[in-house]
């Protein structure tokens, strides 16, 4: 499925199997599950992306190699060299590739990846069960620990992100306190099924002050409503890699050491600690299967907010 240009559907097309370079390996696609970024790309409000364009960075298939199975993420290939890379930084380089985005991804049957930066999956998840797990789960997992050791966490837009990172803030010990759209009583529900605390709309004040909030709906209104909601020397994360404007609001919402910061892409390690950790916790991932050339039906639930945690492309049985 390819993006020709922003604003437009993706169409099927026929492409030839990719032929990797030094270094890389050629992937049979077995799932992709779909993400708030694929939408961004597609609306245009990610700049530059490479077109035409394969989209997709949550990725499972095997080596056709060698058959291992492995897990392509969202940070394709980082320099290693640059300051950012060798203070363990890699999410920062200025010179990264992104899947997905500067390379073609998993909305197909065939991709290639640098051999260094796939990783390995845990046992005891399908390939749509596990796709979630490589950006929903470590976007999710890297804003969770950005967030600090906060007792109260507040999740702000309960999709494939905070279903995961419920369960694994539960886990470590913490309540959980779940914000969804205003009015959005199934997705509320889901949350407490989940072993949120307390769930309700956006526009309600949770019953506690919060320790932390993650911000993963990008909506910019929201980030007042967690400063306000959160307890002196709290942190609120907006994890999403696109958000509208946030609005002007009084420096009394911040002051008392609270901390407002973004988190930016992901790296290789908080991939390997959370695949280590989620068959622990045990991590069970939600997902709404669709075909491969269901894509744009895929992308248009995601965007109307009609999914029950992810949306996933089952390629392999397309």
């Amino acid at each position: 499925m390819v993006l020709d240009r922003p604003a437009e559907p993706l169409r099927p097309a026929e492409l030839p199997v990719p032929t990797p370079r030094p270094g890389q390996l050629l992937v049979r696609v077995h799932a992709c599950a779909v993400c708030r970024t694929d939408l961004h790309i597609v609306a245009g409000e990610l700049s530059h992306p490479k077109l035409p364009l394969v989209l997709g960075h949550q990725i499972v298939g095997t080596v056709v190699d060698d058959g291992r199975r492995v897990g392509i993420p969202w940070l394709a290939w980082a320099d290693g060299e640059c300051r950012f890379c060798r203070s363990g930084r890699e999410n920062l380089c200025d010179r990264a590739g992104f899947t997905g985005y500067d390379l073609d991804g998993g909305y197909a049957e065939y991709t290639v990846v640098d051999e260094r930066f796939c990783l390995a999956l845990p046992e005891g998840y399908s390939a749509v069960e596990a796709a979630p797990l490589l950006c929903a789960g470590l976007i999710g997992y890297r804003s969770l620990r950005v967030a600090g050791d906060g007792e109260r966490l507040g999740l702000y837009g309960f999709g494939a992100s905070a279903h995961i990172v419920a369960q694994v803030a539960r886990h470590e010990g913490r309540r959980v306190f779940a914000f969804t759209r205003v009015g959005d009583e199934e997705g509320q529900a889901f949350a407490r099924e989940l072993g949120a605390a307390w769930a309700g709309g956006s526009d309600q004040r949770p019953p506690e002050e919060l320790d932390a909030a993650i911000i993963f709906a990008p909506v910019g209104e929201l980030v007042p409503l967690a400063l306000r909601a959160l307890a002196k020397g709290g942190t609120v994360a907006c994890a999403g890699i696109h958000m509208s404007d946030i609005p002007a609001f009084p420096y009394e919402l911040l002051w008392g050491e609270r901390v407002l910061r973004s988190v930016a892409n992901l790296t290789r390690r908080d991939g390997e600690e959370f695949l280590a950790v989620a068959p622990r916790v045990p991590v069970r991932t939600s997902v709404a299967r669709f075909a491969l050339e269901q894509a744009n039906e895929a992308l248009e639930h995601l965007r109307a907010g009609e999914l029950r945690g992810a949306a996933v492309l089952d390629v392999l049985t397309s």
